[in-house]
């Protein structure tokens, strides 16, 4: 097995394609892939996350679906409610403008879940996070759970039901208030407060979407989890991993997996296909040992 890079060379750090789209974020200095302490002793999820020092998770719906939230593409999800009108016409800037008051009664029906609590998944994700080796949390969640379970360093690609902002004179409301009003929540200003959720003909905000990438960028290990994979701009993002480790776990393997298969030599991909709170119960978070060798010595044996 060839060990890992140890620099940039005399060429400079590998060209990597950015994705394509219409909210691609702008180019972004990629910071080079940091090298491992170890290696795995198997192609095991334990022995990845034991070997990794900058993990990075993106997750989907589906790593909300243990805490009673149904996803959107399954056959029980959202999308296949079989409603007169479609989700995805529902939850539009469009339809939000026009039709504000069945918007906000599909939204609260539907997409706001505030019994839900933080299930195996966000609770391991955030031990991980404690422990030194998860970096970031991605996520196209818009359910707060992953703060919930005591995850700080969260992106939120689509925003969070958890904020919501008058258009006018811009005061912040809890997602408790808006829930509890009746019809369509107004502001003493008089203005509708809109939740801050990412809705169809809506952009994503490029500087979420920088820093999503630059973190995933910068990881040697990548845990995508919950997701099938189809929702662009979003599931673009992936294809900045250039780390060593790629694990991949969904109750059915995702559609747009095979992209990330072909990725540079010597990557190692594990695909889990079980729900993804089930397996990450069983991982334990072990703590880093110190950078670079025993006792913290760098090469040549100098301090770290």
């Amino acid at each position: 097995m060839k060990h890992a890079n140890r620099g940039s060379g005399p060429t400079g750090p590998p060209r990597h394609r950015q994705p394509a789209g219409p909210y691609a974020p702008e180019p972004i200095e990629l910071p080079t892939p940091p090298l491992l302490d170890a290696f795995p002793r198997g192609d095991d999820l334990q022995s990845m996350i034991d070997c990794s020092r900058r993990i990075v998770f993106f997750g989907g719906a589906g790593v909300s679906t243990e805490s009673g939230i149904p996803d959107f593409r399954s056959a029980d999800g959202l999308y296949a409610s079989g409603g007169p009108i479609p989700p995805e016409v529902i939850l539009s800037r469009t339809y939000f403008r026009e039709q504000t008051d069945e918007f906000f009664a599909f939204y609260r029906e539907n997409v706001v879940h505030p019994e839900a609590r933080p299930n195996a998944a966000h609770l391991k994700l955030a031990e991980l996070e404690r422990s030194g080796r998860l970096k970031a949390v991605i996520t196209q969640n818009i359910d707060g759970l992953h703060q919930a379970a005591g995850s700080v360093n969260v992106i939120e690609l689509h925003g969070s039901v958890h904020r919501n902002r008058c258009a006018m004179c811009c005061k912040n409301y809890s997602l408790a208030w808006v829930y509890k009003a009746e019809g369509i929540p107004a502001c003493p200003c008089g203005n509708i407060i809109k939740p801050d959720v990412v809705l169809y003909e809506e952009p994503l905000d490029s500087a979420v979407v920088a820093s999503a990438a630059k973190a995933i960028a910068g990881a040697d290990m990548l845990i995508i989890g919950g997701t099938s994979l189809e929702v662009y701009p979003a599931a673009g993002l992936v294809e900045y991993f250039r780390g060593r480790h790629l694990a991949i776990i969904n109750k059915v393997e995702p559609e747009g997996v095979e992209v990330l298969k072909k990725g540079k030599r010597g990557k190692r991909t594990l695909i889990i296909a079980r729900p993804i709170g089930e397996v990450l119960a069983e991982i334990e978070a072990t703590p880093m040992r110190p950078a670079g060798g025993v006792n913290g010595a760098g090469r040549g044996g100098q301090p770290a």
